[in-house]
C-alpha cells in the first residue's frame, strides 16, 4: 500500500500531547498491518520536515515531497505514481482516530471515512489499485474529494456500525473519530477529548473521580517534553516498594511518609498509561513493568501495615498475624480467579455486565483499601480497618469467584457470544 499525507499546513497546525499530526499518521501507520511499502509526505512547496522519532525512519520507507501547486495538482501527481497499488489517502491537518489506520490498510475495498460530525470537515481515503487513476482531482482539500467521490458511488461512505471500537485494555467501547485540528484552542479541547478518552470504563472510584485532576496536570507537560512513560513507571515503582520498610517501621511519621509515598504511586500510575497511549510510546516492558507492579505489591503492603501497626513486630499466631495471612492469601485466590474469564471472553471480567463493572468502582483493590487503612489509622482505629479491609478481600474473592462460576457454568454466557457491556460515559464531542 502508498500512503500520501497532505502535508502542506503542517506548519501551521497545533500539536496534539507534543507530536504533529504528521507524526501521530506516521505512529498510527507503524501500528498497522500490513504496513505501508511507501510513504510520501507532500509538504506543500513551502513546507518543512517536522521533527519525528527516529524510529518512523527506520519502520517504513518515508518520502519527504516539497511539491509546488494546490491540493488538486500535488495529490494528481502523486496518483500518477501510484501505479497497481492500494493508496490511502490522509490529511495532516486532521487528527483522526489512530484505530483507523488499522482499520483501513488491510481491507480490499474503497472507503472513505468521514467524521461523525459535519462541522468537522475531516476525512480519510482509502482505494482499491486504479480506483482514482486517470480521475480529474476538483477538490479544494480531502475533506471536499471524500464528498464528492462517496456522492458520486466512486468510493463507498465507512460506517461507524463496521468499526471495532471495544479496547480490550481500557474494558470500553469508543467510536472512531476524526477532528479538524486549525487553532490552539481546538487543539486544546481536543486534548482534553483524548486524555477522557483514555480513561478504563470499570475502574475504582479515585481512578476515575479523585486522581485526574492531578493526573492531567502531569500528563500534558510530560508528554510535550517527550518523557518517556518507563521512566514515570521505575520512579512510581520505587514508591510503591520503598513506602514498605517504611511502614514497618510502626512510627507516626513513618506512616504518613508511607501514605504520601503511596498516594504519588497511585498517581504516578494513571500517568504512565496515559502517557504511553497519548504518544505512542507504550511498549511491552512498560506494560510488563506497569501491570507487574499492581499485580505485585499490594500483599506487601498488608503485611507492612500489619507489622508497623503490631508495633514493628508480627506474631503470626495473634487475630493480626492471622488477618495478615488471610487478607494475601485471598488477594492472590481473587487474582487468579480472575484470570478465567478472560479465556473464554478474550477480554476483561468486569466487561460482562453493568453489575460487574460498577462493583469495580469499590472491590478490594490498592485505591480501595488504602483509603480505608489511612481512615482507620486517622481516627485510631488501624487494627480495625485493617480486619475490616480482610474481610472486604475475602468478599470480594467469594463475588468473583460465584459470578465467574454462574457466567460460565449456569449461564453459559460463553457458549451466546456475550458481547461486552460498556459502563463508561459516552464521548462523542470535544466540548
Amino acid at each position: 500500500m502508498l500512503v500520501w499525507i497532505d502535508a502542506a499546513a503542517c506548519g501551521r497546525v497545533p500539536k496534539i500531547f507534543g507530536l504533529t499530526l504528521v507524526e501521530r499518521h506516521l505512529q498510527a501507520l507503524k501500528r498497522s498491518l500490513p504496513r505501508p511499502t511507501r510513504i510520501v509526505v507532500d509538504l506543500g512547496a513551502d513546507g518543512a520536515k517536522p521533527r519525528i522519532d527516529s524510529s518512523l525512519d527506520a519502520a517504513f520507507a518515508i518520502e519527504w515531497r516539497q511539491a509546488p501547486g494546490d491540493f488538486a495538482t500535488r495529490l494528481t501527481a502523486f496518483l500518477a505514481q501510484a501505479g497497481n497499488e492500494p493508496v490511502l489517502l490522509l490529511d495532516g491537518a486532521t487528527l483522526p482516530d489512530a484505530r483507523l489506520h488499522a482499520a483501513l490498510v488491510p481491507l480490499a475495498d474503497s472507503v472513505a471515512v468521514l467524521a461523525p460530525k459535519n462541522e468537522e470537515r475531516a476525512a480519510l481515503l482509502r482505494a482499491e489499485p486504479g480506483r482514482l487513476a486517470g480521475r480529474q482531482i476538483a477538490a479544494t482539500d480531502l475533506t471536499d474529494l471524500a464528498e464528492k467521490l462517496t456522492a458520486d458511488g466512486t468510493l463507498r461512505p465507512y460506517q461507524q456500525d463496521e468499526f471495532n471500537g471495544f479496547i480490550r485494555k481500557l474494558r470500553r467501547t469508543i467510536p472512531y473519530y476524526l477532528f479538524r485540528i486549525e487553532t490552539p484552542e481546538k487543539a486544546a479541547k481536543v486534548e482534553k477529548f483524548m486524555f477522557w478518552s483514555n480513561y478504563k470504563g470499570s475502574t475504582d472510584f479515585f481512578t476515575r473521580y479523585v486522581y485526574p485532576p492531578l493526573v492531567w496536570v502531569l500528563v500534558g507537560p510530560l508528554a510535550r517534553a517527550r518523557v518517556h512513560p518507563n521512566t514515570v513507571t521505575i520512579f512510581s515503582i520505587i514508591l510503591a516498594l520503598g513506602a514498605i520498610p517504611i511502614w514497618a517501621i510502626g512510627e507516626t511519621w513513618s506512616f504518613w511518609t508511607g501514605f504520601a509515598m503511596a498516594y504519588g504511586m497511585s498517581v504516578l500510575d494513571s500517568v504512565d498509561g496515559k502517557l504511553a497511549r497519548l504518544t505512542f510510546t507504550d511498549s511491552r516492558i512498560g506494560n510488563f513493568l506497569d501491570h507487574g507492579l499492581d499485580m505485585v505489591h499490594p500483599p506487601f503492603w498488608y503485611v507492612a501495615w500489619a507489622y508497623g501497626i503490631g508495633g514493628g513486630t508480627l506474631d503470626w499466631d495473634s487475630p493480626l498475624g492471622t488477618a495478615a495471612i488471610l487478607v494475601v492469601a485471598f488477594y492472590v485466590i481473587d487474582r487468579l480467579i480472575l484470570k478465567i474469564y478472560p479465556r473464554f471472553f478474550q477480554r476483561a471480567f468486569h466487561t460482562h455486565s453493568k453489575l460487574d463493572g460498577r462493583m469495580r468502582t469499590f472491590i478490594a483493590r490498592r485505591n480501595i483499601t488504602l483509603p480505608m487503612f489511612i481512615l482507620g489509622y486517622v481516627l485510631g482505629f488501624a487494627l480495625e480497618a485493617f480486619y475490616l479491609i480482610t474481610a472486604w478481600q475475602i468478599l470480594t474473592a467469594l463475588y468473583h469467584g460465584s459470578r465467574t462460576f454462574w457466567i460460565l457454568a449456569i449461564d453459559r454466557a460463553h457458549k451466546k457470544n456475550a458481547k461486552p457491556t460498556d459502563v463508561a460515559s459516552a464521548l462523542d464531542h470535544v466540548d
